[in-house]
């Protein structure tokens, strides 16, 4: 019995629905997961009654991107209280932030010559949390790039010419914001930051947990974070951080995370919600 708890579907920038997403987890055997779109919750309902129908727990979540120290570091949130008004509101001020960066992207490819209009991209999108690889797969499906990755290679990754910086908001509001929701605060994917000199700062800020185990963390990487997780007694996370077929192939299965881990995560949810909220939270 096992948990995966990175997931993105069609309601951020994932291929999967999240019914498919659900009997993809079904068919690995997955007891626990956690759908973790981008800047929103709205499609956990519909993965919650999928799971619920094939005796799946589903684990309402999101991830949130943050700065600290002048470093972007992506922030997943579980156990979100999904009715939160304030989480709401700010979710919208980020999709609207998300949308925004479409039309500037969409505008600089424009300047170079590449005709690719924002309406194509919200077209594919089809969500309120668009991103890059929906920009990739306009370009795709226009003519106008022969792959997704040669759309990244050329126009989308960071220094290219349609490339624009993601909103953000800091690290320590982000953790507030999801602890003000009744939930916990986890580094996705650390190991791709490769700043591990933010974390005792993250910690500081109120971090809960760190994700240990991800598709892109090598073996040794995951003891690294192991050991780091029990110097700062942080929770332990891991998961797939599949997005349908973005990547070539889905990544579901690639990590099994043993239950004990979301035990822990659940034991520190409940006692954080017993916690008061700050005043001005």
């Amino acid at each position: 019995m096992f948990a995966d708890l990175h997931m993105h579907t069609t309601f951020s920038d994932g291929t999967f629905s999240p019914e498919e997403m659900a009997r993809a987890a079904n068919q690995h055997q997955l007891t626990i997961v956690a759908l973790t779109d981008h800047d929103t919750v709205a499609g956990c309902a519909r993965m919650g009654a999928e799971c619920a129908r094939l005796g799946i727990e589903l684990v309402p979540a999101t991830e949130l991107t943050a700065e600290i120290d002048g470093i972007e570091v992506h922030l997943l949130g579980y156990f979100i209280d999904l009715g939160n008004p304030r989480f709401l509101t700010n979710l919208v001020k980020f999709q609207e932030a998300r949308q925004n960066r479409i039309h500037e992207m969409a505008a600089r490819l424009q300047r170079q010559g590449v005709p690719l209009k924002a309406e194509a991209v919200f077209a594919i999108a089809k969500c309120e949390s668009p991103g890059r690889p929906h920009v990739a797969r306009a370009l795709v499906q226009a003519g106008l790039c022969n792959t997704v990755d040669q759309a990244f290679d050329r126009y989308l990754k960071k220094n290219r010419p349609a490339w624009v910086p993601k909103f953000t908001i800091s690290a320590h509001d982000a953790i507030e914001l999801i602890h003000h929701a009744g939930g916990l605060a986890v580094i996705a994917h650390p190991a791709l930051n490769q700043s591990d000199d933010i974390i005792p700062t993250l910690v500081e800020a109120g971090i809960d947990g760190i994700e240990c185990f991800h598709t892109r963390h090598s073996t040794a990487a995951s003891q690294h974070y192991l050991l780091m997780a029990d110097h700062f007694d942080l929770a332990v996370t891991g998961g797939s951080d599949c997005h349908g077929m973005n990547r070539g192939k889905p990544l579901m299965g690639s990590i099994k995370l043993p239950l004990v881990y979301v035990e822990a995560l659940r034991k520190r949810a409940a006692a954080r919600r017993e916690k008061p909220l700050n005043a001005a939270a």
